[in-house]
């Protein structure tokens, strides 16, 4: 659930920087830095989209996956923790492409974007928390598993997996 909601305070972040690079918005209100000298650069668009139009995308797409997460089918699914850490990921990783091009291309900082960087890594860190929660709790449910097995003493008697297959053979040749 935190998750989804650093996701949606990301895509509010990138769709107002999207409004004003598409000219929906007239002047970025920006308290810190120089908002519109990063906006109107050469570095605000990749193959031909606003960087922030990306940003949309992306926080979108985890906002997608953690909503999915909260449903009851989903919500141990390591799958599922493993696509949020890559993706997740995959955003810090560009984050921090951005803000290099800033401080040392652009020559300037956009508030909007250190934000949306800190979001980023936020998100980051809940997915992988998350991915370890989940593993351990998979792992938890593995062992107790065994446990039962052992108690009952369902496979006593076999020693490794070859013996397993020989006797499954057997007991197909003999139905």
């Amino acid at each position: 659930m935190l998750a989804a909601l650093v996701a949606l305070a990301g895509l509010f972040v990138a769709s107002y920087l999207t409004l004003f690079k598409l000219g929906y918005i007239g002047n970025l209100v920006c308290a810190v830095g120089s908002c519109e000298v990063v906006q109107t650069s050469k570095w605000a668009t990749l193959l031909g989209y606003p960087v922030a139009g990306w940003g949309v995308a992306y926080y979108a797409g985890v906002l997608a996956l953690c909503l999915l997460g909260l449903s009851p089918a989903m919500v141990d699914s390591r799958r599922l923790s493993q696509a949020l850490v890559v993706i997740t990921a995959t955003g810090v990783l560009f984050s921090l492409w951005l803000t290099y091009l800033e401080l040392f291309v652009i020559d300037a900082i956009c508030m909007w974007c250190v934000v949306s960087a800190v979001l980023a890594t936020i998100l980051f860190t809940i997915a992988v928390l998350d991915l370890r929660e989940v593993s351990a709790l998979l792992d938890e449910r593995l062992a107790e598993a065994m446990a039962q097995l052992r108690v009952t003493g369902y496979g006593k008697s076999i020693r490794n997996t070859s013996e397993v297959s020989l006797r499954a053979i057997r007991d197909e040749e003999n139905s």
